[in-house]
């Protein structure tokens, strides 16, 4: 049998063998535990590098595009994040290691309310989820200085881009992923 500081050991192994380079981000994976964020009889199956199923019909994104879509956003220690997706909770919980607010937003309260649970019990106290419409953003805490899609999206929607600081980054993972700065108007 394989004890949990091997798995740990094999999955952050994969995830740099995937491309996840950054040693902030590899950091922020190896500290936040996946296992938390996954229950039932997929629970055993945390550290494989594979979306698993969770409430709500969706998904946990697998290990190694959570790692690569923070390792594109580039967060910084003084940065407000906005994830659309919050799903399981998992990846904004590692945004929380590497920037100063992270908001979080999904359409599903079931799934908000156990995420939210999971920051309190890990006290990972600059996270905030909200369950709304992720496409309208969070024009109230706007702006922000990176916007992560991680829900299903081919572009991200106007407002979400409005609510971008200049200079900022936005992202996701609608049909492959993709990065961009928000240009200066002035330039």
């Amino acid at each position: 049998m394989t004890s949990k500081a091997e798995l740990k050991m094999q999955f952050l192994y994969t995830l740099r063998s995937k491309g996840v380079t950054n040693s902030e981000v590899l950091n922020a994976m190896e500290r936040i535990d996946r296992g938390d964020f996954i229950r039932g009889v997929f629970a055993g199956r945390a550290y494989e590098d594979m979306p698993l199923p969770i409430a709500c019909g969706q998904t946990i994104s697998q290990p190694s595009v959570v790692g690569i879509m923070t390792q594109a956003l580039r967060v910084k220690p003084r940065d407000k994040v906005l994830e659309i997706g919050t799903g399981s909770g998992y990846q904004a919980a590692i945004l929380g290691q590497l920037g100063r607010r992270i908001y979080t937003v999904d359409r599903h309260r079931e799934l908000v309310k156990d995420a939210s649970a999971l920051y309190e019990a890990l006290d990972l106290s600059n996270i905030i989820a909200f369950t709304a419409d992720g496409s309208f953003g969070l024009p109230d805490h706007a702006p922000f200085d990176r916007i992560l899609v991680t829900a299903a999206a081919e572009d991200p929607p106007g407002p979400l881009l409005a609510q971008l600081k200049v200079g900022g980054n936005h992202g996701g993972s609608g049909r492959a992923i993709r990065f961009c700065t928000k240009p200066d108007p002035r330039d």
